[in-house]
């Protein structure tokens, strides 16, 4: 008979506490109640009619929130990371051509995504806090000759909204496809798939979407659609190849739907309950909301004397701010020094931005003039009482 030698860790007796904290990095952001509340509903079967329907739900309010009429489209289960290798693991076999804009830390990962699946990748590269041009993108896609080009719309690392006008055009006339990361912009920024010519594009659900993290969004064209059901092999991954997901969610034409895995059934509730927020706000004026925020919080960050990271207007992101680590100080202090006097969550910079930057994520509920206001006034008492150097 087994005899059980490691006892009840002590821990696990205590009840379980967690604080409240103002989420003000970039991501995951605060999840408003109603969201909460919806993912507190009793679990029922991953393959119970009532949990599909609920799935048809969240393909609708994906559709709308992509701006696209694809049929391809559903919430992977994991994060941001989950989709963007779903993307690339369907879209890209090995041996074939790769092109990744690196301009902070989401095209880094995409590029080394796509290396170790065997894509020989190429990259164009901007110093932090910049973009491309479409004659650079368009000089990289005529010299690499892409299956796929990676662009990260909204480069959280950063702070940058980089602009979209023609690359989905450029990419199409070197027939490459268009991969686009919106998991920081994705309702905070102006965003239209179909019009934009995007052929797979893809979110997460902490952060605009005020849901907690473990469902990402996605969506693929038809031309997408085209080259990964007409693979030479399989996509390397069985968990997120496109065709299981594709039955799975509803999306091929098969009558019934096939076990593939369980999915997070009480986090589909908060997704579909956050999409339902947004169909309420209406995009164009989250859009609004949001850039209205950030202009009040540039203006504020300015008149205390600090300066913003990213220099042209047209490509800040409304949804992080990053603000140039203030000469003399240890940002890591400052950011302490927030989060233990007002639980109020700021960050500092990540990948090429560490140490350039501090962040500020308004997204979502978050998103207001109030939660402007609170941030400011924490760090301009950080800055009074935070060690300064005299170097």
């Amino acid at each position: 008979m087994l005899s059980v030698s490691i006892p009840p860790p002590q821990c696990l007796k205590k009840p379980l506490a967690v604080p409240h904290r103002h989420m003000f990095g970039p991501g995951p952001s605060n999840v408003p109640p109603r969201i909460l509340e919806a993912a507190a509903k009793p679990v029922i079967g991953h393959m119970h009619p009532e949990i599909f329907e609920i799935m048809d739900d969240i393909k609708s309010g994906i559709q709308y929130m992509f701006q696209t009429r694809n049929i391809m489209t559903f919430a992977v289960s994991g994060t941001g990371h989950t989709a963007m290798e779903c993307a690339i693991f369907n879209a890209v076999e090995a041996g074939e051509s790769v092109l990744t804009a690196v301009n902070g830390i989401w095209g880094e990962r995409a590029a080394e995504i796509a290396e170790r699946i065997g894509g020989r990748v190429n990259t164009i590269v901007s110093p932090p806090g910049g973009f491309f041009t479409n004659a650079e993108i368009e000089q990289a896609l005529l010299k690499y000759r892409p299956v796929v080009f990676f662009l990260a719309h909204g480069e959280s690392s950063t702070g940058v909204l980089h602009p979209l006008e023609g690359i989905g055009e450029l990419c199409h006339k070197y027939d490459c496809l268009f991969l686009l990361d919106c998991v920081a912009s994705l309702g905070g920024a102006p965003l239209c798939m179909d019009e934009q010519g995007i052929d797979i594009l893809y979110s997460g659900s902490q952060k605009v979407l005020n849901a907690p993290p473990g469902t990402a969004p996605i969506s693929f064209s038809e031309r997408a659609c085209q080259k990964i059901f007409n693979r030479k092999t399989k996509p390397v991954s069985f968990f997120l190849d496109l065709k299981w997901l594709a039955n799975y969610w509803g999306c091929d034409d098969k009558p019934s739907r096939i076990y593939h895995h369980t999915g997070p059934v009480n986090a589909f509730y908060s997704l579909r309950e956050s999409l339902a927020v947004f169909a309420e706000e209406g995009l164009e004026n989250s859009w609004k909301r949001h850039k209205k925020v950030a202009e009040y919080f540039h203006t504020g960050l300015e008149s205390m004397g600090l300066k913003l990271f990213v220099k042209e207007k047209k490509a800040r992101l409304a949804t992080v701010t990053t603000i140039v680590a203030p000469h003399g100080y240890n940002w890591k202090e400052i950011t302490n020094y927030i989060m233990k006097t007002y639980n109020l969550e700021i960050s500092g910079g990540l990948g090429p931005s560490v140490g350039l930057v501090l962040r500020v994520g308004l997204m979502g509920c978050n998103s207001s003039e109030t939660s402007v206001d609170m941030v400011l006034a924490a760090l301009k008492d950080a800055l009074k009482h935070c060690h300064k150097s005299k170097v």
